[in-house]
């Protein structure tokens, strides 16, 4: 039997309809706030050449353009997103991101950078995946893809044919161990393949945009005898090092490129790794170029201008600017306003 109240009751409010993850958060092209990085070796290139918003008066070697690491979340910078960050799209909207890609330790999988080495960088190595948890770090394979360099700029890359680990070692101690690295002499658009355990430098006078492991672990074995920002001689990590390189990387070769395709566009594919796969492409003035429907991609623009659309959100890109295209998204292409180079990078 049900007992009436005897005071009517107040009749409640409906509460306001909130909206669900996909009203709130629909994903679309997204582009980010970078994160610069001072760094000994650094310049202005950035400011220069891409007209990024430098900090004044310090050498700036990193801008991370795509970053969900602890304390570095790449913040988004345009549509209804704008604000949240990185690190909030993946707890949120991890699948929708990355669709089929898996993420790395929780994080988004890759970290995208763009490097300015105005001095020649250190000589360091990353851990490989089967050594790298018992070395307390995170495995990190990587390409560099030169954007600009200067006249006789050359990287550091695997060993000279014939180096042994003996002679390796001994030349740490007497501070020649440069003469057991391969030298490479490059220009812009080489690319080069780097994975864990390859020993390497980038050399003075560089602008390069590199696409890597969602890892920050940088085991140093030789720095020039130089010293860092503070005066100091920059910490090495020689056991670390020597547990991490290849002693039989003998002199590893630029990635080979050539044109694929005619007319309004042209590829050349870059890299084919389990982690990534990266490709350069050339678009005329006007060209559409579809991108993978479903996949999680990063468009990277080396020159020209282009719009990024889904269908709901545009975003225009410039040399040096950098867009997430969501797996999500099945309807996503790259407008070409000018005749456009850009990289194109899926997981």
């Amino acid at each position: 039997m049900l007992l009436k109240n005897k005071r009517p009751q107040r009749k409640r409010p409906k509460p306001k309809a909130t909206p669900g993850p996909h009203s709130l958060a629909m994903l679309y092209p997204l582009t980010f706030h970078p994160i610069f990085k001072e760094r000994v070796w650094g310049g202005r290139n950035l400011e220069r050449l891409y007209g990024k918003a430098l900090p004044p008066g310090v050498p700036i070697g990193e801008s991370w353009e795509i970053s969900d690491r602890p304390g570095d979340a790449s913040v988004v910078a345009n549509g209804p997103l704008a604000g949240k960050d990185l690190r909030w799209l993946m707890l949120n909207h991890g699948q929708e991101l990355l669709g089929s890609a898996r993420a790395e330790a929780g994080r988004f999988p890759l970290l995208i950078k763009i490097l300015d080495a105005q001095e020649t960088l250190s000589v360091q190595v990353h851990p490989p995946a089967d050594r790298a948890a018992s070395l307390g770090g995170e495995p990190k394979t990587e390409m560099w893809y030169v954007a600009h360099a200067a006249p006789q700029a050359e990287l550091y890359v695997g060993l000279k044919q014939g180096a042994t680990r003996a002679e390796f070692e001994q030349r740490l101690q007497d501070g020649t161990v440069a003469n057991c690295i391969h030298r490479i002499s490059v220009g812009p658009r080489d690319a080069i393949f780097l994975p864990s355990g390859r020993v390497h430098a980038l050399g003075a006078g560089l602008v390069i945009f590199e696409i890597q492991q969602n890892s920050d672990t940088t085991y140093r074995v030789f720095d020039w005898n130089r010293v860092g920002l503070d005066g100091k001689p920059r910490e090495l990590h020689i056991p670390q090092s020597l547990a991490s390189i290849d002693f039989s990387d003998f002199e590893p070769a630029l990635i080979p490129q050539g044109s694929a395709g005619a007319g309004p566009l042209r590829s050349s594919p870059l890299v084919q790794d389990s982690l990534f796969t990266v490709e350069a492409l050339e678009a005329d003035e006007g060209a559409k170029v579809p991108l993978e429907p479903r996949r999680l991609q990063i468009v990277s623009l080396l020159a020209g201008q282009a719009r990024v659309a889904d269908g709901r959100e545009s975003v225009t890109l410039s040399a040096g600017q950098f867009c997430l295209v969501p797996a999500c998204l099945e309807q996503a292409a790259l407008h070409a306003g000018t005749a456009a180079r850009f990289l194109r990078v899926e997981v």
